[in-house]
């Protein structure tokens, strides 16, 4: 194969604050799931840089959960869809499609036997369904809730016991199977949302966790309450989710009061207090409990590995995007690639050559307070950011720290910036053109008489090129601090959307609407080198290779082709390269690897061969 995806790093899980996550967890203790957006994302819990990505759900996907054979997982969406696919291949191959109700799938559970399966969430007329893994045919009904059900579990000893809980501030025994509905907890257990219900492994007992900051702890077998785990309130915030230890003696908390608590069950008291931080987006949604590791997700995004030795610090903290990326560039210091990704809440993750350890970070400080549109790096070793915030930004990438001095507010959105030498940089406006030497404004240029849609500054300084929504690139000499127009325009078949000069100054590749990519030879007065056809929809980016012969594309088709400068015809085609979303950033850490990104929150690293 002339390319070949190397390593995925996986979108964060996707958080909405007051609403709990779950994180499946993996039978042989190696992997964990979660979701974000249409994708199941499984991580190797001990290098959680191992990641595989399954795509095939067309809506949104709530919750996923591993069958304790551990051979299939089964995943349900917002549309109340379940998928049930192999985990052993690759491809993931569907076993079996059903749809139990209309509406959000939020909890899923498999009896020991992985035979069946109990799914709850937001439907119509019903909030639950129980059925046989392989035919569908229903074993059983979940009755007794008046409102949404959030959780369920089954008893994974036998006799089986199922339990639920709902938005009613109730939670519901059922027996099976078939199961059928035993009774209801007592309503003045909790006095909010039951937001978590988990079985211990022996089966002897269940938990409740909700909304009031309370847990609770039950028969397993029988139904009956045994405690209020740590008495009047657990926690001071709602509490969303549970976990066991293996061994049933303990179990893990996860509240909104943004901390964790490890609970020792017979002694009925909390022996651990995991602090995650005291910002809101600290609050704590999800937790598991996995062979020795505890995990928690915070309302950020981000997965701490809890350490029992130190609650206040986390032995590791997995950071990256749970939003769209829209842009990507990648630099080298002291010998070790770099790779920059922002995105459309304002984040920008820093990416070290040695991903495959799962080491990632982001800048300190405060930000892009929205989509960050465009990053290079220029000269200085300074990271060049532009947003949706109307602001232009330079950050030291030594310091790694957002300064609020070297800021620069525009009037009008950025839409792209482009990095010159010798301190310019060139921010292309809605309707507007600013030079920029040295982090500050120089020149402004309206009145254009055409809407600019790109930029790039030639890499041997003087010139900059604009592309505008009117199919045409103009030329402008830098002349101190001044913009002059040249007064030569080059043609292309339609409106610009991405344009770069080649690292070495001979060629100007100009993407545009019309699904064309034209090269244009500088030294030859920017006369058309050659046109470059083959993608299917709107190309959205371009990147030149280190080699200057080759350089990619990326479209709105999932498309990414890598071409040779001199033979249109020579191209190397990686379809579906992010299989859910355009592509929307490519780099090049060297001559034979690639990057990309897309809005599905991940960063792929591909080796091409030529």
């Amino acid at each position: 194969m002339p390319y070949e995806l190397k390593k995925v790093f996986a979108s964060l899980p996707q958080m909405e604050r007051g609403v709990s996550k779950i994180i499946g967890g993996d039978p042989k203790g190696n992997n964990f799931l979660y979701t974000n957006g249409k994708s199941v994302v499984i991580r190797n819990i001990d290098n959680p840089a191992i990641a595989d990505i399954y795509t095939e759900h067309p809506h949104s996907v709530l919750v996923a959960k591993y069958a304790p054979s551990g051979f299939y997982i089964a995943s349900g969406d917002v549309s109340g869809k379940i998928r049930i696919w192999d985990t052993t291949q690759k491809d993931h191959l569907l076993k079996y499609e059903y749809q139990p109700f209309s509406g959000k799938i939020k909890d899923i559970a498999w009896t020991e036997d992985s035979k069946r399966i109990a799914v709850v969430g937001e439907g119509r007329e019903k909030f639950g369904a129980v059925f046989l893994w392989d035919s569908g045919s229903s074993v059983g009904e979940i009755t007794g809730h008046s409102k949404i059900i959030n959780s369920v579990d089954i008893k994974q000893t036998r006799p089986y016991r199922l339990v639920t809980s709902s938005d009613d501030n109730c939670s519901a025994f059922f027996e099976g199977p078939p199961f059928k509905f035993k009774f209801t907890m007592s309503v003045s257990d909790h006095g909010r949302f039951v937001n978590c219900v988990r079985f211990s492994p022996d089966g002897n007992r269940f938990a409740t966790a909700g909304a009031d900051g309370q847990i609770f702890l039950y028969d397993g077998k029988t139904g009956e309450k045994i405690v209020a785990l740590g008495g009047a309130k657990a926690h001071d915030g709602g509490v969303y989710a549970l976990s066991w230890s293996p061994d049933s003696s303990h179990l893990i908390s996860a509240s909104g009061d943004k901390t964790v608590k490890l609970w020792d069950v017979a002694g009925n008291v909390a022996v651990t207090t995991f602090h995650l931080g005291t910002d809101v987006l600290d609050q704590q949604l999800g937790c598991l409990w996995q062979k020795e590791h505890l995990l928690s997700i915070s309302l950020s995004g981000y997965i701490n590995y809890l350490d029992r030795n130190n609650p206040n610090r986390p032995l590791r903290t997995l950071k990256g995007h749970s939003k769209a990326i829209h842009c990507l560039t990648v630099h080298k210091n002291e010998g070790r690639s770099y790779i920059y990704s922002g995105s459309n809440d304002g984040y920008i993750n820093i990416l070290s050559q040695s991903w495959m350890t799962g080491t990632n970070d982001g800048f300190s400080g405060k930000g892009h307070s929205n989509l960050v549109s465009k990053i290079a790096v220029d000269g200085d070793d300074q990271l060049v950011s532009c947003g949706m915030d109307d602001t232009i930004r330079f950050t030291s990438l030594t310091k790694k720290e957002y300064s609020a001095s070297d800021l620069v507010k525009v009037d009008v959105q950025p839409k792209c910036i482009a990095v010159g030498p010798r301190g310019y940089s060139l921010a292309v406006c809605i309707g507007q053109l600013i030079l920029l030497k040295d982090k500050k404004k120089c020149f402004t240029l309206d009145s254009l008489g055409f809407e600019p849609e790109a930029g790039a500054l030639h890499p041997g300084g003087g010139t900059a090129a604009v592309g505008g929504a009117d199919g045409k690139v103009y030329l402008y000499s830098i002349q101190g601090n001044t913009l002059k127009a040249e007064g030569k325009t080059l043609e292309v078949p339609g409106p610009v959307t991405d344009m770069a000069f080649s690292n070495d100054g001979a060629f100007l590749a100009v993407a545009d609407e019309k699904k064309v990519i034209t090269v244009f030879s500088v030294a030859d007065g920017y006369t058309g080198k050659n046109e470059f056809y083959g993608h299917h929809a709107k190309v959205i980016c371009l990147a030149w290779s280190p080699d200057n012969e080759h350089f990619a594309s990326g479209g709105m088709d999932m498309l990414v082709y890598l071409w040779t400068v001199n033979n249109a015809d020579k191209r190397i085609k990686i379809p579906d390269a992010h299989r859910l979303h355009h592509i929307s950033g490519l780099a090049w850490l060297d001559e034979h690897t690639l990057v990309t990104t897309s809005h599905d929150a991940s960063i792929k690293q591909w080796t091409i061969k030529f």
